[in-house]
């Protein structure tokens, strides 16, 4: 929360500007939104008056507020429902609300390959299929847009360690689901 005000330093005896107001006039994202260690609903009842009226109040730390322009993109993220997060005068102040769900088999796929080809690795449709039938399929897990790079990554940085160049395989993409998946 400190964070979202002036945070005046005594010793060089200026300030900081909070979070917002460096994001002004441009995006301001909260990643994660109701996994912070503050409680949601104080988060958002400092962000009610800049979101509806798009100004916001700053104290200096002689006590004097003043007011600033709220110019932001806010995007609150996250994979919580937003009811259990925010009542409904809050939500009505986040004109815009949009769900992105998990994609389909064809969209993953597109994402697999756009990874691939990001990190310089050749797509193989065969490993793709492998992957999808022996793990996506057979242990019923959601296709997650993050999950091709997160796997890709894993292949890269195996490659790196052993000092070889990094390749889709079978033997690579079992090595990275079973790092990535760990059944404890």
């Amino acid at each position: 929360m400190r964070t979202l005000d002036l945070d005046f330093n005594p010793i060089t005896k200026y300030y900081e500007s909070p979070l917002q107001v460096k994001a002004n006039n441009g995006i301001f994202i909260i990643d994660d939104f109701g996994r912070q260690s503050v409680d949601p609903q104080l988060l958002l009842n400092r962000w009610m008056v800049p979101l509806d009226r798009r100004i916001d109040f700053l104290t200096l730390h002689t006590g004097m507020k003043f007011e600033i322009p709220f110019d932001n993109l806010v995007i609150f993220s996250t994979n919580i429902e937003p009811q259990q997060l925010v009542d409904e005068a809050f939500l009505r102040r986040i004109h815009y609300k949009f769900k992105v769900d998990y994609p389909t088999e064809e969209q993953f796929e597109n994402i697999f390959r756009q990874v691939c080809q990001l990190n310089s690795i050749v797509f193989d449709k065969e490993v793709f299929d492998y992957l999808m039938s022996n793990y996506y399929k057979r242990l019923e897990i959601r296709y997650s847009a993050c999950h091709p790079q997160d796997l890709v990554e894993h292949i890269l940085a195996d490659a790196s360690y052993h000092g070889y160049p990094p390749v889709l395989s079978k033997e690579t993409i079992t090595a990275a689901w079973e790092d990535y998946f760990v059944r404890l």
